[in-house]
């Protein structure tokens, strides 16, 4: 597993901020069930030089809470400019 050194501020997926992201090129197990730190894994093919890869953005609970709120208070605001 590689951490990269410069990672997006948010994630390229969903958008949202996450924990931490990591950078795999061999096999892996996800396993999310009753997880205690991450609410969510998002997967992001890529590569790294002609190596393909697949990067994990890990979020927490508390970050898939505030997301969630955040577009709940968006999605309620009406749009006044026009």
């Amino acid at each position: 597993m590689e951490v990269p050194s410069d990672p997006p501020e948010r994630c390229p997926v969903c958008s949202a901020t996450y924990d931490s992201v990591s950078v795999h090129e061999a096999g892996l197990i996800v396993n999310m069930c009753d997880n205690e730190r991450y609410r969510r894994v998002c997967f992001d093919p890529a590569t790294r030089g002609s190596t393909p890869v697949i990067e994990f953005y890990h979020h927490t609970h508390a970050q898939i809470r505030d997301e969630q709120r955040a577009h709940a208070l968006t999605a309620d605001t009406p749009d006044m400019s026009g």
